[in-house]
């Protein structure tokens, strides 16, 4: 719940600035949301590298994929690169378009650990999967 939480309340802050004309550049949804998932991202991807939630990302890796460990360490760093990519104008559509990409990959991680009972367990699969198309959704209108 928190990555959702940052996601809102740092837009909703970002928004504010828009409108209040301290960064005329934030007087618009896709530039608030940016940050907004800029933050979300750097707080998921400390998952990846900080126990304990590093070890329960690690069990959720479906046992076919090679290397867990390092999966796990690629997506932290791919979910910080997206992170810095969304607050570069030029970059930031291409950023969210593959964070967006990025999700919906991870996703079957998700419902294989809520079936089987492992991993990170904070919700169960249909709030999860409401809150993935919430995500997705905020990454999309990132893109414009």
């Amino acid at each position: 719940m928190a990555p959702l939480i940052a996601l809102v309340v740092v837009t909703g802050l970002a928004r504010l600035a828009g409108w209040l004309h301290a960064a005329d550049w934030l007087d618009s949804w896709p530039h608030a949301v940016r940050i907004g998932l800029a933050v979300m991202f750097v707080l998921t991807a400390s998952a990846h590298f900080l126990q304990p939630r590093r070890d329960s990302m690690i069990a959720m890796v479906p046992p076919r994929l090679p290397n867990p460990p390092a999966l796990i360490t690629l997506t932290g760093i791919l979910e910080l690169a997206g992170a810095v990519g969304l607050l570069i104008p030029w970059a930031a559509p291409l950023a969210a378009s593959c964070l967006a990409l990025m999700l919906v990959l991870m996703f079957p991680a998700n419902v294989r650990a809520a079936r089987e009972g492992i991993g990170i367990k904070t919700m169960p699969l249909p709030l999860r999967s409401l809150l993935q198309v919430v995500f997705v959704a905020a990454c999309v209108l990132a893109a414009f």
